[in-house]
């Protein structure tokens, strides 16, 4: 999960530099990485051939956590709204909108404080430490 918040940070900085496209990146790793760190978290390894393409770990999520209703779907669709917009932001010739940007990088917050309740479930008042 640290990956994750890192990249929310460096979102956010890139964000008030007025970076739009380098904050629409480090927003859609920040939700990858969160869903890469849910996946090692409750299945103890993502499989080799899941994690050589981002495809087949943003399946694999979808498959452990949209379809089992672990996460709502509407959470779901944010990482693959993310995706997009980071395809926008690296290969096309245009720049995202400031506005996009700003809505993306707190989904990206959204989506990574959500998912830091599954990597690292709260402990119960009456468990030990």
């Amino acid at each position: 999960m640290a990956k994750a918040e890192t990249a929310t940070a460096s979102a956010n900085a890139l964000l008030a530099l007025g970076d739009v496209d380098g904050a629409c990146n480090r927003a859609y790793y920040a939700m990858f990485d969160a869903a890469r760190a849910a996946l090692l978290a409750t299945n103890g390894s993502v499989r080799s051939d899941t994690g050589k393409t981002h495809r087949g770990t943003l399946n694999a999520f979808s498959e452990h956590f949209v379809k089992t209703g672990r996460i709502t779907k509407e959470l779901g669709r944010l990482l693959k709204h993310a995706e997009t917009f980071r395809y926008v932001a690296d290969y096309e010739g245009g720049s995202v909108e400031l506005v996009d940007a700003r809505e993306l990088v707190l989904q990206a917050e959204h989506f990574v404080a959500t998912l830091r309740t599954i990597v690292t479930p709260q402990r119960d008042q009456g468990s030990p430490p």
